[in-house]
């Protein structure tokens, strides 16, 4: 399961790929799956900012960030730094990285947790990917009525 969760820990998106699939391919994937609708006009498909951990750091993924407009809030790995300053000039500049953004990466990690108080979904009794995925997808909609009704 990867997914895309916003600031108080609603979900956005969901892909499912088999258990052995790596999260960094799934980067963009998720993102394409991003649609909130607004009171009027397209949904919006473009967040402002993603915060990810390291594993999402991919040359690949930064391009994507970066041609869509979208801030990314992603900390370079080790070995990519150490690459980049062995190339001295050429090497290009640091990646930016806002600390306050980052902080909130584990909004993602407080929704798993939420959509794993569903038994069902904790411990995968659903047998196909299709009634798995639609389980996730019913659990999100009572994550976000029971968002809604408690901001009236």
């Amino acid at each position: 399961m990867h997914l895309a969760a916003e600031r108080r820990c609603r979900p956005l998106s969901f892909v499912l790929t088999p258990g052995q699939a790596a999260d960094s391919p799934q980067f963009i994937p998720v993102l394409r799956g991003i649609k909130v609708r607004g009171p009027v006009g397209r949904p919006r498909t473009r967040p402002d900012a993603v915060a990810g951990d390291r594993a999402y750091a991919s040359r690949r993924n930064r391009t994507y960030l970066r041609s869509r407009g979208i801030k990314g809030v992603i900390p370079e790995k080790a070995d990519q730094v150490a690459n980049r300053k062995k190339k001295g000039r050429r090497g290009g500049r640091p990646v930016a990285h806002d600390a306050e953004l980052y902080r909130e990466r584990n909004t993602v990690e407080r929704l798993i947790n939420k959509l794993k108080a569903w038994r069902g979904i904790a411990t995968r009794y659903d047998k196909t990917p299709e009634s798995y995925l639609a389980a996730l997808h019913l659990r999100g909609a009572v994550i976000w009525l029971r968002s809604l009704r408690s901001y009236e």
